[in-house]
């Protein structure tokens, strides 16, 4: 157990999501306690949030709550109560498409339950606050590969924009409070208990159903696919070295990634895209089935390419993703056979 759980437990928001389960299960087994949050949203089948909180359910080191970190009272009450040292942030409403119909549902998660809880993070005066962010802040830009210098004004999709929000609402309270935050833009995680709202999980269910798969731009895509294996143990080490000042800091040319305060901004990706048909074939041959194509015009909220560059990430904490994309899917595709019997 690490010194920092001694003094108090590690907040999970999101503790029943895709990366919020397999953190917290790896917190768990490294000796933490945990104090687990999710509201089990039905943006998709709740019962997948119940199957994932179910095996760690009973663990002795995990106190959770069935909670809405929009629900001002009771957030901060709880986190006034329980002080946790360290916080990973991961609850939000997800979905870049969604939040294209849905406006007010990613104001709600995203900006009033991110405000919570860095009011609810000072108040507990935390070690350090490491908070989701996503490679769609990167929008329209067509520089490769996305750094944390690049500018991010342009997003494509409102839940681009207030992942971008978040980021600007966490500088402030590190500067203002000294309080220790470190974002991390997340690039297409998939693995096993992924989300049923992401590519891998959808192709996976048309081609088993031998339906055509809808694909956009005529395939001409790319996406940085990072297994969730890599993802967790970068959040861990980030998690275990808390944001510092950056010493050359220099308001005359401000670099977006970092402050005079303790805030750092980091990609976590794989540093390697790979065009959605490649992908798609590597899926065909875990099925042992053959894909039917739908080709179709881009999508008005998605980006072209994404294209991670994580040397930041791995100077600073050492992270060093090593999952092929081949041997990650298979590892989905037995996970998923598995839980639905398939």
């Amino acid at each position: 157990m690490t010194e920092s759980s001694d003094r108090g437990p590690v907040l999970v928001t999101g503790a029943a999501g895709f990366i919020g389960y397999h953190v917290t299960r790896a917190l768990l087994e490294r000796g933490e306690t945990v104090l687990g949050v999710d509201n089990f949203d039905p943006y998709y089948d709740p019962a997948l949030k119940e199957a994932r909180l179910s095996l760690v359910a009973e663990h002795p080191g995990l106190e959770f709550h069935r909670l809405d970190i929009a629900d001002r009272d009771a957030f901060l009450g709880l986190l006034a109560e329980r002080a946790p040292r360290r916080v990973v942030h991961l609850a939000a409403q997800a979905g870049v498409r969604h939040s294209i119909d849905h406006p007010f549902d990613y104001v709600d998660a995203n900006l009033v339950g991110f405000i919570n809880l860095l009011e609810a993070s000072r108040r507990a005066r935390v070690e350090h606050l490491v908070f989701a962010s996503s490679s769609s802040v990167y929008g329209q830009s067509a520089r490769l590969p996305f750094t944390t210098d690049d500018p991010v004004s342009h997003p494509l999709s409102l839940y681009a924009a207030t992942k971008k929000a978040n980021e600007l609402m966490a500088h402030a309270y590190s500067h203002l409070h000294a309080m220790p935050v470190t974002g991390l833009r997340f690039f297409t995680v998939y693995g096993p208990w992924g989300r049923p709202d992401m590519a891998l999980f959808l192709f996976t269910e048309a081609m088993l159903r031998g339906e055509a798969i809808p694909v956009f731009n005529h395939g001409e895509i790319w996406r940085d696919f990072t297994y969730i294996d890599d993802v967790v143990e970068g959040v861990l080490r980030t998690l275990d070295q808390p944001a510092r000042p950056n010493p050359d800091f220099r308001r005359e040319e401000p670099d977006p990634a970092s402050s005079d305060g303790p805030y750092r901004l980091y990609n976590i990706g794989n540093g390697k895209p790979v065009k959605v048909l490649d992908m798609i074939d590597c899926l065909a041959e875990a099925l042992g089935v053959e894909p039917k194509l739908d080709l179709q015009p881009m999508h008005r909220g998605d980006g072209l390419i994404t294209h991670a560059d994580c040397r930041a990430l791995e100077d600073a904490v050492g992270y060093r993703p090593d999952t092929p994309l081949s041997a990650g899917i298979a590892r989905f595709v037995q996970w998923y056979r598995a839980f639905y019997g398939v």
